[in-house]
Protein backbone atom coordinates (compact mmCIF):
# COMPACT_ATOMS: atom_id res chain seq x y z
CA UNK A 1 0.00 0.00 0.00
CA UNK A 2 1.53 3.34 -1.04
CA UNK A 3 1.40 6.47 1.10
CA UNK A 4 -1.50 7.99 -0.87
CA UNK A 5 -3.71 4.90 -0.42
CA UNK A 6 -2.66 4.56 3.20
CA UNK A 7 -3.51 8.21 3.78
CA UNK A 8 -7.00 7.75 2.34
CA UNK A 9 -7.55 4.81 4.69
CA UNK A 10 -6.36 6.80 7.71
CA UNK A 11 -8.51 9.80 6.76
CA UNK A 12 -11.58 7.55 6.38
CA UNK A 13 -11.12 6.06 9.84
CA UNK A 14 -10.37 9.46 11.38
CA UNK A 15 -13.43 11.19 9.93
CA UNK A 16 -15.72 8.53 11.37
CA UNK A 17 -14.21 8.78 14.83
CA UNK A 18 -14.50 12.30 16.21
CA UNK A 19 -12.04 12.26 19.10
CA UNK A 20 -11.22 14.67 21.89
CA UNK A 21 -8.75 16.58 19.75
CA UNK A 22 -11.42 17.26 17.11
CA UNK A 23 -13.99 18.38 19.71
CA UNK A 24 -11.39 20.73 21.21
CA UNK A 25 -10.51 22.07 17.80
CA UNK A 26 -12.16 25.49 17.95
CA UNK A 27 -12.07 25.96 21.72
CA UNK A 28 -10.24 28.97 23.09
CA UNK A 29 -9.25 30.57 19.79
CA UNK A 30 -9.37 34.15 21.09
CA UNK A 31 -8.46 33.42 24.70
CA UNK A 32 -6.04 30.85 26.06
CA UNK A 33 -6.56 27.32 24.79
CA UNK A 34 -5.64 25.71 28.11
CA UNK A 35 -2.86 23.73 26.39
CA UNK A 36 0.77 24.73 26.29
CA UNK A 37 4.33 24.07 25.28
CA UNK A 38 6.99 24.94 27.85
CA UNK A 39 8.52 28.39 27.45
CA UNK A 40 11.74 26.74 26.33
CA UNK A 41 10.07 25.21 23.26
CA UNK A 42 8.30 28.43 22.38
CA UNK A 43 11.66 30.16 22.52
CA UNK A 44 13.18 27.46 20.28
CA UNK A 45 10.43 28.01 17.72
CA UNK A 46 11.03 31.75 17.54
CA UNK A 47 14.81 31.32 17.39
CA UNK A 48 14.37 28.83 14.54
CA UNK A 49 12.11 31.28 12.72
CA UNK A 50 14.74 33.96 13.25
CA UNK A 51 17.35 31.67 11.65
CA UNK A 52 15.11 31.41 8.59
CA UNK A 53 13.45 34.84 8.38
CA UNK A 54 15.77 37.17 10.25
CA UNK A 55 14.66 39.40 13.11
CA UNK A 56 12.60 41.74 10.93
CA UNK A 57 10.78 38.82 9.34
CA UNK A 58 9.89 37.32 12.72
CA UNK A 59 8.66 40.71 13.93
CA UNK A 60 6.42 41.05 10.87
CA UNK A 61 4.93 37.61 11.49
CA UNK A 62 4.37 38.32 15.19
CA UNK A 63 2.71 41.64 14.44
CA UNK A 64 0.34 40.10 11.90
CA UNK A 65 -0.42 37.28 14.33
CA UNK A 66 -1.41 39.93 16.92
CA UNK A 67 1.37 38.72 19.20
CA UNK A 68 3.13 42.06 19.57
CA UNK A 69 4.01 41.22 23.16
CA UNK A 70 6.44 38.63 21.73
CA UNK A 71 8.36 41.11 19.56
CA UNK A 72 11.91 41.21 20.98
CA UNK A 73 10.47 39.45 24.01
CA UNK A 74 10.79 35.71 23.46
CA UNK A 75 9.68 33.26 26.17
CA UNK A 76 12.20 32.68 28.93
CA UNK A 77 14.34 29.55 28.81
CA UNK A 78 12.51 27.32 31.28
CA UNK A 79 10.09 24.40 31.32
CA UNK A 80 7.06 26.26 32.68
CA UNK A 81 4.00 25.43 30.56
CA UNK A 82 3.18 28.97 29.45
CA UNK A 83 3.52 29.08 25.63
CA UNK A 84 -0.08 28.66 24.50
CA UNK A 85 -1.02 26.43 21.56
CA UNK A 86 -2.98 29.36 20.16
CA UNK A 87 0.19 31.43 19.85
CA UNK A 88 1.99 28.73 17.89
CA UNK A 89 -0.94 28.22 15.55
CA UNK A 90 -1.34 31.96 14.92
CA UNK A 91 2.37 32.21 14.08
CA UNK A 92 2.06 29.40 11.54
CA UNK A 93 -1.00 31.03 9.94
CA UNK A 94 0.67 34.45 9.86
CA UNK A 95 3.73 32.94 8.19
CA UNK A 96 1.55 31.93 5.23
CA UNK A 97 -0.29 35.27 5.29
CA UNK A 98 2.94 37.30 5.15
CA UNK A 99 4.82 35.25 2.56
CA UNK A 100 1.97 33.58 0.67
CA UNK A 101 0.80 29.96 0.96
CA UNK A 102 3.56 28.34 -1.09
CA UNK A 103 6.48 30.29 0.36
CA UNK A 104 4.93 30.14 3.82
CA UNK A 105 4.78 26.35 3.66
CA UNK A 106 8.41 26.15 2.57
CA UNK A 107 9.51 28.52 5.32
CA UNK A 108 7.57 26.57 7.95
CA UNK A 109 9.34 23.37 6.90
CA UNK A 110 12.70 25.16 7.06
CA UNK A 111 11.85 26.53 10.50
CA UNK A 112 10.91 23.05 11.69
CA UNK A 113 14.23 21.74 10.44
CA UNK A 114 16.11 24.62 12.06
CA UNK A 115 14.31 23.98 15.34
CA UNK A 116 15.71 20.47 15.62
CA UNK A 117 19.19 21.71 16.53
CA UNK A 118 17.75 23.59 19.49
CA UNK A 119 15.75 20.57 20.58
CA UNK A 120 18.79 18.32 20.30
CA UNK A 121 20.84 20.75 22.36
CA UNK A 122 18.33 20.98 25.20
CA UNK A 123 16.61 17.58 25.15
CA UNK A 124 18.97 15.20 23.32
CA UNK A 125 20.99 14.20 26.37
CA UNK A 126 17.84 13.50 28.39
CA UNK A 127 16.71 10.95 25.81
CA UNK A 128 20.09 9.47 24.95
CA UNK A 129 20.06 10.60 21.31
CA UNK A 130 23.46 12.23 21.68
CA UNK A 131 25.06 9.10 23.16
CA UNK A 132 27.64 7.17 21.16
CA UNK A 133 25.72 3.96 21.85
CA UNK A 134 22.70 5.38 20.02
CA UNK A 135 24.78 6.55 17.07
CA UNK A 136 26.13 3.00 16.62
CA UNK A 137 22.71 1.32 16.42
CA UNK A 138 21.49 -0.16 13.11
CA UNK A 139 19.45 2.31 11.06
CA UNK A 140 16.11 0.56 11.58
CA UNK A 141 16.57 0.65 15.34
CA UNK A 142 17.68 4.29 15.28
CA UNK A 143 14.51 5.23 13.41
CA UNK A 144 12.36 3.39 15.93
CA UNK A 145 14.15 4.80 18.96
CA UNK A 146 14.38 8.31 17.52
CA UNK A 147 10.70 8.63 16.62
CA UNK A 148 9.59 7.27 19.98
CA UNK A 149 12.03 9.57 21.77
CA UNK A 150 10.58 12.57 19.94
CA UNK A 151 7.06 11.48 20.83
CA UNK A 152 8.07 10.95 24.46
CA UNK A 153 9.58 14.44 24.58
CA UNK A 154 6.31 16.06 23.57
CA UNK A 155 4.21 13.75 25.76
CA UNK A 156 6.36 14.34 28.84
CA UNK A 157 7.16 18.05 28.54
CA UNK A 158 4.12 19.53 26.74
CA UNK A 159 0.34 19.24 26.44
CA UNK A 160 0.80 17.91 22.90
CA UNK A 161 -0.09 14.23 22.52
CA UNK A 162 1.80 11.94 20.16
CA UNK A 163 1.50 8.27 19.18
CA UNK A 164 4.05 6.28 17.17
CA UNK A 165 3.12 3.01 15.47
CA UNK A 166 5.44 0.75 13.51
CA UNK A 167 4.02 -0.95 10.42
CA UNK A 168 5.53 -3.05 7.66
CA UNK A 169 7.65 -0.65 5.62
CA UNK A 170 6.70 2.54 7.45
CA UNK A 171 6.02 4.33 10.71
CA UNK A 172 2.83 6.23 11.55
CA UNK A 173 3.46 9.33 13.69
CA UNK A 174 0.18 10.82 14.95
CA UNK A 175 -0.42 14.05 16.87
CA UNK A 176 -3.76 13.80 18.66
CA UNK A 177 -3.59 17.29 20.17
CA UNK A 178 -1.72 19.47 17.71
CA UNK A 179 -0.58 23.05 18.38
CA UNK A 180 0.65 23.65 14.83
CA UNK A 181 -2.85 23.74 13.32
CA UNK A 182 -4.87 24.57 16.44
CA UNK A 183 -8.17 26.28 15.50
CA UNK A 184 -7.17 26.47 11.85
CA UNK A 185 -9.22 25.32 8.87
CA UNK A 186 -7.53 24.14 5.72
CA UNK A 187 -8.33 22.23 2.55
CA UNK A 188 -5.07 20.32 2.91
CA UNK A 189 -2.83 19.10 5.76
CA UNK A 190 -0.92 22.14 7.03
CA UNK A 191 1.46 21.05 9.81
CA UNK A 192 4.56 21.92 7.80
CA UNK A 193 6.70 22.84 10.80
CA UNK A 194 6.11 19.36 12.23
CA UNK A 195 7.08 17.85 8.87
CA UNK A 196 10.33 19.83 8.90
CA UNK A 197 11.14 18.78 12.45
CA UNK A 198 10.65 15.12 11.55
CA UNK A 199 12.70 15.51 8.37
CA UNK A 200 15.68 16.99 10.20
CA UNK A 201 15.55 14.49 13.04
CA UNK A 202 15.59 11.56 10.61
CA UNK A 203 18.36 13.14 8.54
CA UNK A 204 20.45 13.62 11.66
CA UNK A 205 20.04 10.11 13.05
CA UNK A 206 20.70 8.52 9.63
CA UNK A 207 23.89 10.52 8.94
CA UNK A 208 22.43 12.61 6.14
CA UNK A 209 19.84 10.38 4.50
CA UNK A 210 16.41 11.65 3.45
CA UNK A 211 13.07 9.91 4.01
CA UNK A 212 9.66 10.26 2.43
CA UNK A 213 7.37 11.89 5.00
CA UNK A 214 3.76 12.63 4.09
CA UNK A 215 1.14 14.25 6.30
CA UNK A 216 -1.86 12.20 5.24
CA UNK A 217 -4.45 13.50 7.73
CA UNK A 218 -4.84 16.77 9.63
CA UNK A 219 -7.16 18.09 12.33
CA UNK A 220 -7.42 21.35 10.35
CA UNK A 221 -9.14 19.44 7.53
CA UNK A 222 -11.56 17.70 9.91
CA UNK A 223 -9.58 14.57 10.73
CA UNK A 224 -9.22 13.26 14.26
CA UNK A 225 -5.41 13.54 14.32
CA UNK A 226 -2.51 14.99 12.38
CA UNK A 227 -0.95 11.86 10.92
CA UNK A 228 2.40 11.44 9.20
CA UNK A 229 3.46 8.35 7.27
CA UNK A 230 7.23 7.85 7.25
CA UNK A 231 8.86 5.34 4.93
CA UNK A 232 11.50 3.21 6.63
CA UNK A 233 13.66 3.04 3.53
CA UNK A 234 15.79 6.12 2.77
CA UNK A 235 15.08 7.99 -0.45
CA UNK A 236 16.97 6.59 -3.41
CA UNK A 237 17.54 3.21 -1.80
CA UNK A 238 16.76 0.18 -3.95
CA UNK A 239 14.13 -2.43 -3.01
CA UNK A 240 16.66 -4.94 -1.65
CA UNK A 241 18.96 -2.49 0.11
CA UNK A 242 18.82 -2.07 3.86
CA UNK A 243 17.33 -5.50 4.51
CA UNK A 244 20.19 -6.35 6.87
CA UNK A 245 18.89 -3.56 9.09
CA UNK A 246 15.41 -5.08 9.14
CA UNK A 247 13.83 -2.18 7.25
Amino acid sequence: MDNRTLGQSIRSRGSADVTESHREWTAGHDNGTGYHWPNKMGRMLLLALEDVLGTNGVNAVLNLAKLRHRVNNYPINNLELQFDFGELSKIMQALEDVYGPRSGRSLAIRAGRAGFKYGLRDFGSLLGLADLAFRLLPLSMKLRVGLNAMGDTFNNFTDQRVRVEEKVGHFVYSIDRCPVCWSRRSDRPCCYAATGLLQEMLTWISNGKGFDIQEVACIATGDSACTFVIDKRPLGQGPTEGLRDGI
